[in-house]
């Protein structure tokens, strides 16, 4: 912002660097899920039925991560939102 970047633009820049960061530890935490469920079927298959749910239950299993993909672009648009309300003069004098 010091050199003349607008505060969107910064916003954006953080927002997009984030949303691939998130994007990506989803789809692999996602993939480490579908493999864990297969190797732990049997003892999976006991607790949903102790449970009564599905350990394969679409709601489950990307409910979770939209949320806590929800949750960490949230955190990511947080700082980044009030590090853009920051004068870059006063920053720059700071340094």
């Amino acid at each position: 912002m010091a050199l003349g970047a607008r505060r969107i633009d910064v916003l954006g820049l953080v927002m997009k660097e984030g949303a691939v960061l998130i994007a990506a530890g989803t789809i692999v935490g996602l993939a480490a899920a579908y493999v864990a469920i297969r190797a732990l079927a049997s003892v999976l298959e006991d607790i949903a039925r102790a449970t009564e749910t599905s350990a394969s239950e679409p709601a489950l299993l990307f409910g979770a991560p939209a949320l806590l993909a929800l949750l960490a672009l949230l955190c990511c648009y947080l700082p980044a939102s009030k590090s853009t309300r920051i004068d870059p003069a006063i920053t720059l004098r700071m340094e």
